[in-house]
């Protein structure tokens, strides 16, 4: 069993659960999700959670994403890519200076409506399936925040952009935006995920390259431990005393504990040194707590 993040290059034409069930096959095991989906037409980093990693799920899944994308001006289609239906095409009579002005208007703070074709659920249905059946349902902007943005290059109608963002940014729709506000209309022709919280493009790996190292045995060697994983929080260990407490998922009182750290989420490891769960200091009761065990 192997437990920890597994960093996968994800290919065209596979969806994230495509990736999920595939990885079950190669590794053999039934317990993996992924941390963020990305469309089937999109590459990139694909953090994989494996075994009591699954816990983590949520956590990685609120970090910030960086994606370098190819935005087409003067195309607008259903879907916001070039996947999609054409609804309107116009001539692209701007120049790069009002392209870079406007890319660099969206930076900070913004409100985006989701696209029709996404997965995000309105009365128990998903988007996507009311879009398929020619349906457009109104839906709630969210706030989005846009850490940065670099353009790569500009050759119109086309521009390459790198992008930072939060969690649940549609960079499609972002593309869509821009052709908006640059009034051409526009949308993403190409995207690739670089970076999602601390997992890089460079150390990600092809679902063919994940075979080959299983069948060689050395596959452990990629996978990114849980502790390795939470590395920036805090480490503190209990004493002996504490362990008992600790094996059954319980409170610490500080007596138990040899540094304190009473700030934010802590990595507890028992006396010994080895890494158990996620704690945090509550002052009302005067004890660590437990918040995510990995036991």
């Amino acid at each position: 069993m192997l437990d920890g993040v597994l960093v996968i290059k994800k290919e065209k034409d596979y969806t994230s659960h495509d990736v999920v069930a595939k990885l079950r096959g190669i590794l053999h095991m039934k317990k993996i999700g992924h941390t963020g989906t990305l469309d089937p037409q999109a590459e990139g980093v694909l953090p994989v959670v494996l075994g009591k990693a699954t816990r983590l799920v949520d956590l990685l899944t609120e970090k910030e994403k960086t994606y370098e994308a190819l935005l087409h001006l003067g195309i607008v289609t259903d879907t916001q890519d070039m996947t999609g239906k054409t609804m309107k095409e116009s001539p692209v009579d701007v120049t790069e200076d009002e392209v870079r002005s406007v890319i660099k208007s969206f930076l900070g703070e913004q409100q985006q409506i989701p696209p029709m074709y996404s997965a995000i659920k309105v009365d128990g249905r998903k988007l996507y399936e009311l879009a398929r059946e020619g349906k457009t349902v109104e839906r709630k902007a969210r706030t989005v925040f846009f850490h940065s943005i670099e353009i790569k290059e500009i050759c119109l109608p086309l521009v390459r952009f790198s992008v930072t963002c939060s969690k649940g940014t549609y960079i499609r729709t972002l593309c869509n935006d821009i052709g908006n506000r640059l009034g051409c209309g526009g949308c993403m022709e190409d995207l690739l995920r670089t970076r999602s919280g601390n997992f890089t493009l460079e150390e990600s790996l092809t679902l063919d390259q994940v075979s080959e190292k299983m069948s060689e045995g050395t596959i452990e060697g990629s996978v990114i431990s849980i502790e390795e994983v939470l590395k920036d929080y805090p480490r503190i260990c209990c004493d002996r005393y504490g362990d008992r407490l600790l094996l059954n998922g319980n409170g610490l009182p500080p007596t138990v504990i040899k540094e304190q750290h009473r700030k934010g989420w802590i990595r507890m490891c028992n006396s010994e040194g080895i890494f158990v769960g996620i704690y945090q200091w509550n002052s009302g009761r005067n004890i660590y707590q437990p918040v995510k065990m990995f036991l």
